[in-house]
């Protein structure tokens, strides 16, 4: 039956109208995973000589054995973010003489083909293979990798249960949040220390390797959980709701994000069919090689990430500095179209803010190689993008409300200054200032690391509080549309 869903997925997928944009996007895709397969690799045979030197008051295996549960836990959070529910249209399967069982066996063999699930074997193994082994031996070396297995495949369908469970009850999505958060600041405050359990629990493993028998327990009762769930939800009637949402867009991984999904695939497909919005995008790219001038070796080993800051926030977030300066002007010639269709406002500003977190993300994933320089800067941009994500977005759509000049967007980019007003200028002063202002006092006071995590915390305030910021722009922009449909027909 497994083949047989595969045959017809794979039929499905060359015989539909929008076949040449799906395979650019597996092209691209693909282009990543090698990329970022590239840098796991690069990590996994460079352990041994980076952690003696980050952490030089430890053994190797120590500081090893007490960074698995930190990445495993920043794997679930980007898993949240970034990992789909695997699709299948089950709905002319269900009348069929079909087992539910095997159409869930399959949604769950779907699951496990995707990167998170790989890139652990190749940072962690190297050096479980260099060092446990010859210190431990073979028993312990197994059961390090059926560990290691076993936290990827419990984060998988963990995630992917609270992911379904959040499509009915988007509570469970909230105290997930806050349970993290509750952890983050356990850690913050010293009341815990998340290397330290995770040193104890892998020197455990070590020491008697059968307690590395209890991961895959915990995986396997996950993975019972979720299958549960599936075959008590796999009715027509539990998908109907689903089912009244156009999802045939030509980004398969926006169709979770139902209609706002879909808004978001048409502004996609704007930008990438257009010259003007493509330059800005391509453009964009380019801005990643800031950091050779921004970071200097002086203030990196100074600490001195006051004078970094910029360059991390103009890099991490260029596509939203970029485009969202004219944010509804890439819509101006059919502008007035869009106020008389059948649009919620809401979730058009909704698919806005779901572009620039996207675009911010995967910039932030590739400015990562900076890390090679320093860990120091992973920890800059990770508080840059936390501040592009939560306050960036903000500021830019507010001020986007007030730009009433069209451009025309079949135009390149290059030394093209029309829809170009005194609201860009104004965006970039408490745009680039506030990450300043908010780092300056920690920077005197010589803690350049509460200073980041003061404008990470920034950020992530702003970003929990998305849903007021959707209602406060969306009646910002219903207040002033019609201004700017007056401005964009000149």
């Amino acid at each position: 039956m497994l083949n047989t869903f595969l045959s017809h997925q794979w039929k499905s997928f060359w015989r539909s109208r929008n076949k040449g944009g799906s395979i650019a996007a597996q092209v691209v895709l693909g282009f990543f995973m090698l990329y970022f397969l590239a840098i796991a690799i690069g990590i996994g045979f460079g352990m041994t000589v980076f952690l003696p030197k980050i952490f030089p008051k430890q053994d190797a295996i120590t500081s090893f054995n007490g960074l698995i549960l930190y990445y495993f836990a920043f794997d679930f959070l980007a898993r949240l973010q970034l990992q789909e529910l695997p699709t299948l249209s089950i709905v002319p399967y269900l009348h069929l003489k079909i087992a539910k069982l095997k159409i869930i066996k399959f949604l769950n063999v779907k699951a496990l083909f995707s990167a998170f699930n790989l890139w652990p074997f190749f940072i962690f193994l190297p050096f479980i293979f260099i060092e446990i082994s010859t210190t431990y031996g073979a028993f312990a070396t197994l059961m390090y990798i059926v560990s290691i297995f076993s936290f990827a495949l419990f984060n998988n369908f963990l995630v992917l249960y609270i992911k379904r469970k959040s499509i009915s009850n988007i509570l469970y999505t909230v105290v997930g949040l806050v349970i993290v958060a509750g952890f983050a600041a356990l850690e913050y405050y010293k009341i815990i220390s998340i290397m330290a359990a995770s040193n104890f629990v892998f020197k455990a493993v070590a020491s008697q390797p059968v307690y590395g028998l209890i991961f895959p327990i915990a995986a396997f009762a996950i993975f019972k959980i979720n299958s549960a769930y599936l075959l008590n939800n796999l009715y027509t009637e539990e998908l109907s709701a689903a089912q009244e949402k156009k999802v045939s867009t030509d980004y398969a991984f926006l169709n979770r994000f139902g209609k706002v999904g879909e808004l978001a695939a048409l502004e996609l497909k704007l930008i990438l069919r257009h010259k003007r919005s493509r330059s800005s995008l391509i453009l964009g790219f380019f801005f990643l090689l800031y950091g050779f001038i921004f970071y200097k070796e002086t203030a990196i080993n100074g600490n001195k990430f006051g004078q970094m800051m910029f360059g991390a926030i103009f890099m991490t977030g260029i596509s939203i500095i970029i485009y969202g300066q004219f944010m509804f002007a890439w819509q101006s010639a059919h502008f007035d179209g869009l106020l008389v269709n059948k649009i919620n406002f809401k979730d058009f500003i909704k698919a806005k803010f779901l572009l620039f977190t996207i675009a911010s993300t995967v910039i932030t994933l590739l400015a990562s190689f900076y890390g090679f320089l320093s860990p120091k800067l992973l920890l800059l941009q990770l508080s840059a993008y936390l501040y592009n994500i939560g306050f960036g977005t903000v500021i830019v759509l507010y001020l986007a409300t007030l730009n009433y000049k069209r451009i025309d967007i079949t135009k390149a980019a290059t030394f093209n200054y029309q829809g170009t007003g005194a609201t860009q200028w104004l965006l970039m002063f408490p745009y680039a200032l506030t990450p300043i202002l908010l780092y300056l006092p920690f920077g005197l006071l010589d803690l350049p690391y509460y200073g980041l995590i003061a404008v990470a915390l920034f950020g992530l305030v702003m970003l929990l509080m998305r849903s007021f910021w959707v209602n406060f722009i969306t009646n910002k922009f219903e207040k002033q549309r019609y201004k700017i449909a007056e401005g964009f027909r000149e």
